[in-house]
Protein backbone atom coordinates (compact mmCIF):
# COMPACT_ATOMS: atom_id res chain seq x y z
CA UNK A 1 0.00 0.00 0.00
CA UNK A 2 1.07 3.58 -0.65
CA UNK A 3 0.81 6.40 1.85
CA UNK A 4 -2.08 7.93 -0.11
CA UNK A 5 -4.00 4.64 -0.22
CA UNK A 6 -3.66 4.25 3.54
CA UNK A 7 -4.82 7.81 4.19
CA UNK A 8 -7.80 7.41 1.84
CA UNK A 9 -8.93 4.18 3.52
CA UNK A 10 -8.65 5.78 6.96
CA UNK A 11 -10.64 8.79 5.75
CA UNK A 12 -13.34 6.63 4.16
CA UNK A 13 -13.70 4.68 7.42
CA UNK A 14 -14.23 7.83 9.51
CA UNK A 15 -11.37 7.11 11.93
CA UNK A 16 -10.52 9.77 14.51
CA UNK A 17 -8.34 9.79 17.61
CA UNK A 18 -10.05 7.38 19.99
CA UNK A 19 -9.78 9.79 22.92
CA UNK A 20 -9.35 13.49 23.59
CA UNK A 21 -10.49 15.89 20.88
CA UNK A 22 -10.84 13.21 18.22
CA UNK A 23 -8.55 14.69 15.58
CA UNK A 24 -9.24 13.10 12.17
CA UNK A 25 -6.64 10.39 11.77
CA UNK A 26 -6.27 10.63 8.00
CA UNK A 27 -4.93 14.15 8.49
CA UNK A 28 -2.63 13.23 11.39
CA UNK A 29 -0.93 10.43 9.44
CA UNK A 30 -0.52 12.56 6.31
CA UNK A 31 2.84 13.72 7.60
CA UNK A 32 6.60 13.48 7.30
CA UNK A 33 8.01 12.19 10.57
CA UNK A 34 10.95 10.01 11.47
CA UNK A 35 9.30 8.52 14.57
CA UNK A 36 5.84 7.16 15.36
CA UNK A 37 4.92 6.69 19.02
CA UNK A 38 2.09 4.43 20.16
CA UNK A 39 0.49 5.95 23.23
CA UNK A 40 -0.26 2.96 25.41
CA UNK A 41 0.24 4.85 28.67
CA UNK A 42 -3.45 5.03 29.58
CA UNK A 43 -2.40 7.35 32.38
CA UNK A 44 -5.88 8.25 33.67
CA UNK A 45 -6.78 6.04 36.64
CA UNK A 46 -9.38 3.26 36.25
CA UNK A 47 -9.43 3.15 32.42
CA UNK A 48 -8.42 -0.24 30.96
CA UNK A 49 -9.18 -0.09 27.22
CA UNK A 50 -5.77 0.31 25.58
CA UNK A 51 -3.79 -2.05 27.80
CA UNK A 52 -6.34 -4.82 27.19
CA UNK A 53 -6.59 -4.18 23.45
CA UNK A 54 -2.82 -4.34 23.16
CA UNK A 55 -2.78 -7.63 25.04
CA UNK A 56 -5.56 -9.18 22.96
CA UNK A 57 -5.02 -7.64 19.52
CA UNK A 58 -1.27 -7.06 19.37
CA UNK A 59 -0.80 -8.43 15.85
CA UNK A 60 -3.56 -6.27 14.38
CA UNK A 61 -2.19 -3.21 16.15
CA UNK A 62 1.36 -3.85 14.94
CA UNK A 63 0.11 -4.28 11.37
CA UNK A 64 -1.67 -0.95 11.64
CA UNK A 65 1.45 0.62 13.11
CA UNK A 66 3.41 -0.53 10.07
CA UNK A 67 0.82 1.16 7.87
CA UNK A 68 1.12 4.40 9.85
CA UNK A 69 4.91 4.26 9.49
CA UNK A 70 4.48 3.97 5.72
CA UNK A 71 2.00 6.85 5.68
CA UNK A 72 4.32 9.08 7.75
CA UNK A 73 7.55 7.89 6.07
CA UNK A 74 8.87 6.98 9.52
CA UNK A 75 11.74 4.56 10.01
CA UNK A 76 11.26 4.03 13.75
CA UNK A 77 8.34 3.36 16.07
CA UNK A 78 8.08 3.05 19.83
CA UNK A 79 5.23 1.46 21.75
CA UNK A 80 4.92 3.20 25.11
CA UNK A 81 3.69 0.84 27.82
CA UNK A 82 3.88 0.82 31.61
CA UNK A 83 5.64 -2.09 33.33
CA UNK A 84 2.42 -3.16 35.06
CA UNK A 85 0.84 -3.92 31.65
CA UNK A 86 2.55 -7.31 31.70
CA UNK A 87 0.13 -9.10 29.35
CA UNK A 88 0.37 -6.34 26.75
CA UNK A 89 4.17 -6.29 26.93
CA UNK A 90 4.35 -10.07 26.60
CA UNK A 91 2.00 -10.08 23.59
CA UNK A 92 4.04 -7.44 21.78
CA UNK A 93 7.40 -9.01 22.62
CA UNK A 94 6.29 -12.29 21.03
CA UNK A 95 5.60 -10.51 17.73
CA UNK A 96 8.38 -7.91 17.53
CA UNK A 97 10.84 -10.21 15.69
CA UNK A 98 8.44 -10.08 12.73
CA UNK A 99 8.34 -6.27 12.59
CA UNK A 100 11.29 -4.07 11.66
CA UNK A 101 11.95 -0.73 13.31
CA UNK A 102 9.49 -1.20 16.18
CA UNK A 103 10.38 -1.51 19.85
CA UNK A 104 8.77 -1.20 23.27
CA UNK A 105 9.55 1.80 25.45
CA UNK A 106 8.78 1.23 29.13
CA UNK A 107 7.14 4.25 30.74
CA UNK A 108 7.04 5.26 34.38
CA UNK A 109 3.71 4.71 36.12
CA UNK A 110 3.05 8.41 36.65
CA UNK A 111 0.40 10.94 35.69
CA UNK A 112 0.12 12.32 33.01
CA UNK A 113 2.48 9.96 31.17
CA UNK A 114 0.01 9.88 28.26
CA UNK A 115 0.12 13.62 27.57
CA UNK A 116 1.54 13.70 24.02
CA UNK A 117 4.21 16.24 24.85
CA UNK A 118 5.26 14.38 28.00
CA UNK A 119 5.28 11.09 26.09
CA UNK A 120 7.47 12.49 23.31
CA UNK A 121 9.99 13.79 25.83
CA UNK A 122 10.08 10.63 27.93
CA UNK A 123 10.59 8.35 24.91
CA UNK A 124 12.74 10.45 22.54
CA UNK A 125 14.17 13.22 24.71
CA UNK A 126 12.73 15.78 22.26
CA UNK A 127 10.87 18.78 23.67
CA UNK A 128 7.86 19.99 21.70
CA UNK A 129 7.85 23.82 21.47
CA UNK A 130 5.34 25.76 23.56
CA UNK A 131 1.94 25.69 21.92
CA UNK A 132 3.22 23.15 19.42
CA UNK A 133 2.49 19.59 18.35
CA UNK A 134 4.74 16.50 18.26
CA UNK A 135 5.11 16.74 14.47
CA UNK A 136 7.19 19.89 15.01
CA UNK A 137 9.93 17.62 16.38
CA UNK A 138 9.43 14.86 13.83
CA UNK A 139 7.04 12.67 15.82
CA UNK A 140 3.50 11.41 15.22
CA UNK A 141 1.60 9.99 18.21
CA UNK A 142 -1.33 7.57 17.87
CA UNK A 143 -3.08 5.61 20.57
CA UNK A 144 -3.73 1.89 20.74
CA UNK A 145 -7.44 1.88 19.98
CA UNK A 146 -6.93 4.27 17.09
CA UNK A 147 -4.47 1.77 15.60
CA UNK A 148 -7.02 -1.02 15.97
CA UNK A 149 -9.50 1.15 14.07
CA UNK A 150 -6.86 1.82 11.39
CA UNK A 151 -6.38 -1.94 11.04
CA UNK A 152 -10.10 -2.33 10.46
CA UNK A 153 -10.08 0.58 7.99
CA UNK A 154 -7.38 -0.95 5.79
CA UNK A 155 -9.45 -4.14 5.78
CA UNK A 156 -12.54 -2.29 4.58
CA UNK A 157 -14.37 -1.90 7.90
CA UNK A 158 -15.60 1.58 8.88
CA UNK A 159 -15.57 2.84 12.45
CA UNK A 160 -18.87 1.76 13.99
CA UNK A 161 -17.86 0.39 17.41
CA UNK A 162 -16.17 1.72 20.52
CA UNK A 163 -14.38 0.08 23.42
CA UNK A 164 -15.48 1.64 26.72
CA UNK A 165 -14.48 0.88 30.31
CA UNK A 166 -17.52 0.96 32.61
CA UNK A 167 -16.33 1.25 36.19
CA UNK A 168 -16.69 2.94 39.56
CA UNK A 169 -19.78 2.26 41.64
CA UNK A 170 -21.18 -0.42 39.31
CA UNK A 171 -21.93 -4.07 39.99
CA UNK A 172 -19.37 -5.61 37.61
CA UNK A 173 -16.68 -3.27 36.20
CA UNK A 174 -16.12 -4.23 32.59
CA UNK A 175 -14.67 -3.04 29.30
CA UNK A 176 -17.21 -3.49 26.52
CA UNK A 177 -17.42 -3.21 22.76
CA UNK A 178 -20.55 -1.23 21.91
CA UNK A 179 -22.00 0.45 18.82
CA UNK A 180 -21.18 4.14 18.60
CA UNK A 181 -24.29 6.04 19.66
CA UNK A 182 -25.16 3.61 22.47
CA UNK A 183 -26.76 5.48 25.37
CA UNK A 184 -24.78 5.89 28.57
CA UNK A 185 -27.66 4.17 30.36
CA UNK A 186 -27.41 1.09 28.13
CA UNK A 187 -23.61 1.00 28.34
CA UNK A 188 -23.65 1.17 32.14
CA UNK A 189 -26.30 -1.57 32.25
CA UNK A 190 -23.75 -3.97 30.74
CA UNK A 191 -21.76 -3.53 33.97
CA UNK A 192 -24.81 -4.39 36.07
CA UNK A 193 -25.90 -0.79 36.58
CA UNK A 194 -25.12 1.73 39.35
CA UNK A 195 -24.79 0.45 42.92
CA UNK A 196 -25.59 3.78 44.59
CA UNK A 197 -28.23 6.50 44.57
CA UNK A 198 -27.86 9.35 43.82
CA UNK A 199 -24.88 9.12 41.48
CA UNK A 200 -23.01 11.01 38.80
CA UNK A 201 -21.38 9.73 35.61
CA UNK A 202 -18.02 10.92 34.32
CA UNK A 203 -17.26 10.58 30.61
CA UNK A 204 -13.50 10.02 30.51
CA UNK A 205 -10.95 9.73 33.28
CA UNK A 206 -11.22 11.03 36.84
CA UNK A 207 -8.80 13.87 36.14
CA UNK A 208 -9.92 15.29 32.80
CA UNK A 209 -13.33 13.69 32.30
CA UNK A 210 -16.58 15.65 32.29
CA UNK A 211 -19.88 15.03 34.04
CA UNK A 212 -22.57 13.86 31.65
CA UNK A 213 -26.29 13.18 31.75
CA UNK A 214 -27.01 9.54 32.55
CA UNK A 215 -30.31 9.79 30.70
CA UNK A 216 -29.23 11.54 27.49
CA UNK A 217 -25.48 11.10 26.88
CA UNK A 218 -24.22 8.60 24.31
CA UNK A 219 -21.02 6.82 23.38
CA UNK A 220 -19.11 8.77 20.74
CA UNK A 221 -15.97 8.05 18.74
CA UNK A 222 -13.88 9.56 21.55
CA UNK A 223 -15.53 7.98 24.60
CA UNK A 224 -13.03 5.94 26.65
CA UNK A 225 -14.92 5.30 29.87
CA UNK A 226 -17.99 5.93 31.96
CA UNK A 227 -17.19 6.19 35.67
CA UNK A 228 -20.11 6.03 38.12
CA UNK A 229 -19.57 7.71 41.50
CA UNK A 230 -21.78 8.63 44.46
CA UNK A 231 -22.96 12.23 44.13
CA UNK A 232 -21.25 13.13 47.41
CA UNK A 233 -17.89 11.62 46.49
CA UNK A 234 -15.12 14.24 46.71
CA UNK A 235 -14.38 13.95 43.01
CA UNK A 236 -18.05 14.35 42.10
CA UNK A 237 -18.34 17.45 44.27
CA UNK A 238 -15.28 19.02 42.65
CA UNK A 239 -16.62 18.35 39.16
CA UNK A 240 -20.05 19.74 40.06
CA UNK A 241 -18.60 23.06 41.23
CA UNK A 242 -19.52 25.93 38.93
CA UNK A 243 -16.43 27.23 37.09
CA UNK A 244 -17.25 30.80 38.06
CA UNK A 245 -17.27 29.89 41.75
CA UNK A 246 -13.98 28.02 41.37
CA UNK A 247 -12.42 31.14 39.90
CA UNK A 248 -13.72 33.33 42.72
CA UNK A 249 -12.47 30.91 45.39
CA UNK A 250 -9.05 30.88 43.80
CA UNK A 251 -8.90 34.65 43.71
CA UNK A 252 -9.96 34.90 47.36
CA UNK A 253 -8.02 32.11 49.01
CA UNK A 254 -4.75 31.40 47.18
CA UNK A 255 -1.84 31.41 49.65
CA UNK A 256 0.82 31.56 46.91
CA UNK A 257 2.51 28.38 48.09
CA UNK A 258 3.47 27.64 44.46
CA UNK A 259 2.64 23.91 44.67
CA UNK A 260 0.54 24.17 41.49
CA UNK A 261 3.55 25.43 39.56
CA UNK A 262 6.02 23.06 41.20
CA UNK A 263 4.00 20.02 40.07
CA UNK A 264 2.65 21.34 36.73
CA UNK A 265 3.69 18.73 34.11
CA UNK A 266 4.11 21.30 31.32
CA UNK A 267 6.16 23.59 33.59
CA UNK A 268 8.39 20.62 34.38
CA UNK A 269 9.28 20.14 30.70
CA UNK A 270 10.34 23.75 30.40
CA UNK A 271 7.18 25.57 29.39
CA UNK A 272 6.78 29.06 30.82
CA UNK A 273 3.38 28.38 32.40
CA UNK A 274 3.30 29.21 36.15
CA UNK A 275 -0.23 28.84 37.55
CA UNK A 276 0.55 30.58 40.85
CA UNK A 277 1.59 33.71 38.95
CA UNK A 278 -1.62 33.57 36.93
CA UNK A 279 -3.77 33.40 40.08
CA UNK A 280 -1.80 36.24 41.63
CA UNK A 281 -2.25 38.44 38.57
CA UNK A 282 -5.99 37.73 38.38
CA UNK A 283 -6.55 38.11 42.12
CA UNK A 284 -4.76 41.42 42.50
CA UNK A 285 -5.44 42.99 39.12
CA UNK A 286 -1.77 42.94 38.14
CA UNK A 287 -1.49 44.44 34.65
CA UNK A 288 2.29 44.74 34.47
CA UNK A 289 2.82 40.97 34.22
CA UNK A 290 1.05 40.14 30.97
CA UNK A 291 2.86 36.81 30.61
CA UNK A 292 1.22 35.62 33.83
CA UNK A 293 -2.10 35.92 31.99
CA UNK A 294 -1.16 34.81 28.49
CA UNK A 295 0.76 31.70 29.61
CA UNK A 296 -2.62 30.30 30.66
CA UNK A 297 -2.88 29.43 26.96
CA UNK A 298 -0.21 26.77 27.56
CA UNK A 299 -2.35 24.91 30.10
CA UNK A 300 -3.17 21.33 29.05
CA UNK A 301 -6.00 21.14 31.63
CA UNK A 302 -4.54 17.91 33.03
CA UNK A 303 -5.90 18.65 36.52
CA UNK A 304 -2.69 18.15 38.50
CA UNK A 305 -2.96 21.64 39.98
CA UNK A 306 -6.48 21.35 41.37
CA UNK A 307 -6.93 17.60 41.87
CA UNK A 308 -3.55 16.88 43.45
CA UNK A 309 -1.26 19.84 44.11
CA UNK A 310 -3.32 22.56 45.77
CA UNK A 311 -3.59 22.15 49.58
CA UNK A 312 -6.69 24.39 49.60
CA UNK A 313 -8.61 22.54 46.86
CA UNK A 314 -8.50 25.61 44.62
CA UNK A 315 -8.60 25.33 40.84
CA UNK A 316 -5.89 27.10 38.85
CA UNK A 317 -7.16 24.99 35.95
CA UNK A 318 -10.55 26.71 35.93
CA UNK A 319 -8.87 30.11 36.07
CA UNK A 320 -6.73 29.13 33.08
CA UNK A 321 -9.81 27.89 31.22
CA UNK A 322 -11.66 31.15 31.93
CA UNK A 323 -8.70 33.16 30.66
CA UNK A 324 -8.43 31.03 27.52
CA UNK A 325 -12.12 31.45 26.78
CA UNK A 326 -11.96 35.22 27.25
CA UNK A 327 -8.84 35.59 25.10
CA UNK A 328 -10.44 33.45 22.39
CA UNK A 329 -13.51 35.71 22.34
CA UNK A 330 -11.20 38.64 21.70
CA UNK A 331 -9.34 36.85 18.92
CA UNK A 332 -6.10 36.77 20.90
CA UNK A 333 -3.55 34.25 19.62
CA UNK A 334 -1.00 32.43 21.72
CA UNK A 335 2.25 34.46 21.73
CA UNK A 336 4.30 31.74 23.43
CA UNK A 337 6.23 29.53 21.01
CA UNK A 338 9.58 29.06 22.72
CA UNK A 339 11.41 26.07 21.25
CA UNK A 340 14.60 26.47 23.28
CA UNK A 341 13.33 24.44 26.20
CA UNK A 342 15.09 22.71 29.07
CA UNK A 343 13.31 20.30 31.41
CA UNK A 344 13.25 21.30 35.07
CA UNK A 345 16.23 19.84 36.99
CA UNK A 346 13.90 18.57 39.75
CA UNK A 347 11.37 17.00 37.38
CA UNK A 348 12.08 13.39 38.31
CA UNK A 349 11.37 14.10 41.97
CA UNK A 350 8.08 15.83 41.23
CA UNK A 351 6.38 13.19 39.10
CA UNK A 352 3.07 11.90 40.46
CA UNK A 353 2.77 8.11 40.94
CA UNK A 354 -0.60 6.87 39.70
CA UNK A 355 -1.19 4.81 42.85
CA UNK A 356 -0.67 7.92 44.96
CA UNK A 357 -3.03 9.86 42.71
CA UNK A 358 -5.73 7.19 43.02
CA UNK A 359 -5.48 7.40 46.81
CA UNK A 360 -5.64 11.21 46.77
CA UNK A 361 -8.75 11.10 44.59
CA UNK A 362 -10.44 8.64 46.96
CA UNK A 363 -10.72 5.96 44.29
CA UNK A 364 -8.93 3.01 45.91
CA UNK A 365 -12.18 1.06 46.32
CA UNK A 366 -12.91 1.46 42.60
CA UNK A 367 -9.44 0.54 41.34
CA UNK A 368 -10.51 -2.91 40.16
CA UNK A 369 -10.03 -4.99 37.01
CA UNK A 370 -12.52 -4.27 34.23
CA UNK A 371 -12.07 -7.30 31.94
CA UNK A 372 -12.49 -6.83 28.21
CA UNK A 373 -15.42 -8.57 26.51
CA UNK A 374 -14.62 -8.68 22.78
CA UNK A 375 -18.13 -9.70 21.66
CA UNK A 376 -20.09 -6.64 20.58
CA UNK A 377 -22.99 -5.80 22.89
CA UNK A 378 -26.40 -5.57 21.23
CA UNK A 379 -28.49 -2.40 21.54
CA UNK A 380 -31.83 -1.54 19.97
CA UNK A 381 -31.31 2.18 19.48
CA UNK A 382 -28.38 4.49 18.78
CA UNK A 383 -28.09 8.25 18.54
CA UNK A 384 -25.17 9.39 16.38
CA UNK A 385 -24.10 13.04 16.76
CA UNK A 386 -23.17 14.64 13.45
CA UNK A 387 -20.02 16.10 15.01
CA UNK A 388 -17.75 13.65 16.80
CA UNK A 389 -14.32 15.00 15.92
CA UNK A 390 -12.23 18.11 15.58
CA UNK A 391 -13.53 20.11 12.61
CA UNK A 392 -17.01 20.39 11.16
CA UNK A 393 -20.16 18.29 11.47
CA UNK A 394 -20.96 15.85 8.70
CA UNK A 395 -23.72 16.41 6.15
CA UNK A 396 -26.49 13.79 6.63
CA UNK A 397 -26.99 11.43 3.70
CA UNK A 398 -30.17 9.79 5.01
CA UNK A 399 -33.71 10.86 5.80
CA UNK A 400 -36.25 9.85 8.41
CA UNK A 401 -37.75 6.50 7.48
CA UNK A 402 -34.76 5.24 5.52
CA UNK A 403 -33.54 1.71 6.12
CA UNK A 404 -29.80 1.50 6.76
CA UNK A 405 -27.30 -1.29 7.22
CA UNK A 406 -24.49 -1.38 9.74
CA UNK A 407 -21.42 0.21 8.17
CA UNK A 408 -23.39 2.26 5.65
CA UNK A 409 -22.17 5.84 5.13
CA UNK A 410 -24.84 8.12 6.62
CA UNK A 411 -22.91 11.37 6.95
CA UNK A 412 -20.10 12.81 4.85
CA UNK A 413 -17.54 15.54 5.43
CA UNK A 414 -18.15 18.63 3.27
CA UNK A 415 -15.51 18.80 0.55
CA UNK A 416 -12.36 20.57 1.64
CA UNK A 417 -13.34 20.64 5.32
CA UNK A 418 -11.75 18.98 8.35
CA UNK A 419 -13.91 16.23 9.81
CA UNK A 420 -14.69 12.50 9.79
CA UNK A 421 -17.27 10.45 7.92
CA UNK A 422 -20.12 8.88 9.90
CA UNK A 423 -21.45 5.36 9.44
CA UNK A 424 -24.49 3.51 10.76
CA UNK A 425 -23.44 1.54 13.83
CA UNK A 426 -26.45 -0.80 13.71
CA UNK A 427 -28.86 -1.91 11.00
CA UNK A 428 -32.34 -0.44 11.29
CA UNK A 429 -34.64 2.44 10.43
CA UNK A 430 -33.71 6.11 10.70
CA UNK A 431 -36.10 7.67 13.22
CA UNK A 432 -34.76 11.22 13.31
CA UNK A 433 -32.24 13.46 11.58
CA UNK A 434 -31.15 16.65 13.32
CA UNK A 435 -28.03 17.35 15.34
CA UNK A 436 -27.82 13.58 15.53
CA UNK A 437 -29.07 10.66 13.48
CA UNK A 438 -31.24 8.26 15.48
CA UNK A 439 -31.49 4.66 14.31
CA UNK A 440 -33.75 1.98 15.76
CA UNK A 441 -32.83 -1.63 15.17
CA UNK A 442 -35.11 -4.12 13.50
CA UNK A 443 -35.88 -7.31 15.43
Amino acid sequence: MTDKQIQDMVFDAGVVGAGGAGFPTHVKINANADVVIVNGAECEPLIRVDQQLMAGKADEILQALQAVMISCHASKAYIGLKPKYKEAIHAVEQLLPHYDGIEISILRDVYPAGDEQILVYDITGRLVPEGGIPLMVGVVVVNVETLFNIYNAIHGLPLTEKFVTITGAVRDPITVRVPIGTSARDAISFAGGPLVEPFVVIDGGPMMGKLISYSSAVVTKTTKSFIVLPSMHRLAIIKQERPGLAVKRGMASCCQCQECTDLCPRHLIGHSIEPHRTIRAVSHGVTTDSAAITTALLCSECGVCDMFACPLDLSPRHINIAIKEELAKRGFKNPHHNADLVAHPFRDGRLIPVERLIARLGLNQYNKPAPLIMDEQIVKRVSLPLKQSTGVAVTPLVNTGDRVKKGQLIGSVPEGQLGANLHASISGIVKAVGQEIVIEGID
